[in-house]
């Protein structure tokens, strides 16, 4: 459904720093876009390959008009999870890195008894949760 999500930034630095830590917990690495012009106000994570022709991506930029970026009330980002472990890890890079809970990770079993989840806001305010559905226990570590 989504080509890309877009979040605003005041400090384009300091919001890269918290992304390339949380999104490394889930496998995340930064978006190449070095053979292209005018990407010196963005940074982004996932998938970006032919120009933007291939994209799944989330993205930080400092806002087009050079207002003041605002998280959204009620605007929230979902990421996926393959583990719990991950979102453990999300959370805790989060908070290490600027970050602020907005709810620890645990189960959320109001939603559904799979739904494993944490929640935060990233240095601008955005809200964002990482959630792993599929499992009611944690995951034990293969050997």
């Amino acid at each position: 459904m989504f080509a890309y999500v877009c979040l605003g930034a005041n400090d384009l630095a300091r919001a890269a720093a918290f992304y390339d830590a949380t999104l490394a917990t889930l496998g995340l690495s930064r978006c190449d876009t070095g053979d292209e012009p005018n990407w010196e106000d963005w940074a982004g994570w996932g998938t970006y390959e032919d120009g933007g022709r291939k994209q799944d991506a989330l993205w930080v930029c400092v806002p087009f008009d050079r207002a003041p970026a605002t998280a959204g009330n009620g605007t929230m980002i979902a990421l996926k999870a393959k583990s719990w472990k991950q979102v453990d890890d999300f959370h805790a890079a989060a908070l290490a890195h600027g970050g602020a809970s907005e709810g620890a990770p645990g189960l959320r079993l109001q939603y559904n008894p799979d739904f494993y989840a944490a929640y935060v806001r990233d240095p601008d305010g955005n809200k964002l949760a990482v959630v792993c559905r599929g499992f009611t226990s944690p995951q034990l570590p293969k050997s």
